[in-house]
């Protein structure tokens, strides 16, 4: 048996807590608040996420410029640094809005990486 001190990362009050293991199992999560706090102890224990927001360059008027991106969802840690290589890249064309695709199933997660601000002429 093993046990874990974390800080719950889910929601602003960042519960203190102690997860139990066995065998790579989470079996006891205590000093949550809410019940995100297990989940988010359970994933972080056994298969790390994270959201990943970084820029791309847009070509605007002749000049590149950058313009924020992120995961739809999270992503296994692992994989951060594999996804940089893969968004770095990427070059949006102008007139680009929120929300569109930028890389669509990254690295197989089936998860996309859209923009999180519009590219439009004359930026």
């Amino acid at each position: 048996m093993i046990t874990k001190e974390m800080t719950c990362i889910v929601c602003p009050v960042g519960c203190q807590m102690t997860v139990t293991l066995e065998d790579s199992r989470v079996t006891n999560v205590t000093g949550n608040a809410c019940n995100r706090g297990p989940v988010y102890a359970a994933d972080e224990c056994t298969a790390p996420k994270r959201m990943l927001t970084t820029t791309v360059f847009a070509e605007v008027d002749g000049r590149r410029v950058p313009v924020p991106v992120k995961t739809k969802e999270s992503i296994p840690k692992a994989l951060l640094f594999d996804a940089m290589k893969v968004i770095n890249a990427v070059t949006v064309t102008a007139l680009a809005s929120r929300g569109d695709i930028v890389v669509a199933n990254l690295l197989n997660t089936g998860i996309d990486v859209i923009l999180t601000d519009d590219v439009c002429e004359g930026e």
